[in-house]
């Protein structure tokens, strides 16, 4: 008898390694929605703006676009700034994991009390968090100094970083590339 057509029995995954492959799974989905490095740092698309309110449009929309990519800039200087300071390293370390699991790795809006959490909300009460939390470790003028060249180099890209090789996507207001436009073929990478 031929089994053509059946579905072989699986063999079943222990706890431990169901949570892995979970984990696993959520992180490679998640780090889909930050846009490509590639795509962030290309030197063709690099340009000062002709006036003001484009540089201001430019921040606008490159920080919509380039949110998650801009936290981690942000996020991985502060990093750096704290490998002299391990107190205030292993504080950063768990308000990463907080990070991680309420702003990088989960499926859905937060909800709480029956009503969802914008992503941008919880990222700023994380954000201040994080902060709060830091300064209570005495590492102030370090933290302060490295968040203002975060958001130095995250300002300067933005303004540089031409927007016109970007397309607004009409669900969310993100913004995704099109690959080639006089063809049916369309990308979101």
């Amino acid at each position: 008898m031929t089994t053509y057509g059946t579905i072989p029995a699986g063999t079943p995954v222990s706890p431990s390694l169901g949570y892995i492959s979970f984990a696993r799974e959520r992180i490679r989905s998640s780090l889909g929605t930050r846009r490509p490095w590639k795509e962030m740092v290309q030197l063709r698309s690099l340009s000062i703006p002709a006036n003001a309110a484009e540089a201001f449009q430019r921040i606008k929309t490159n920080a919509a676009y380039f949110r998650m990519n801009y936290v981690i800039v942000i996020l991985f200087i502060l990093f750096l700034s704290l490998l002299w300071h391990p107190i205030s390293l292993i504080v950063f370390v768990v308000t990463m994991a907080a990070w991680l699991f309420l702003y990088f790795l989960r499926d859905g809006p937060v909800v709480i009390l029956g009503r969802s959490i914008d992503d941008r909300v919880v990222m700023v009460i994380l954000a201040v968090v994080t902060i709060v939390l830091l300064f209570l470790t005495d590492v102030t003028i370090n933290i302060l100094v490295s968040l203002l060249i975060g958001v130095v180099v995250v300002l300067t890209h933005s303004v540089v970083r031409m927007t016109e090789d970007l397309f607004v996507d009409g669900e969310d207001g993100a913004r995704l590339r099109l690959r080639d436009a006089a063809s049916s073929s369309f990308s979101t990478t």
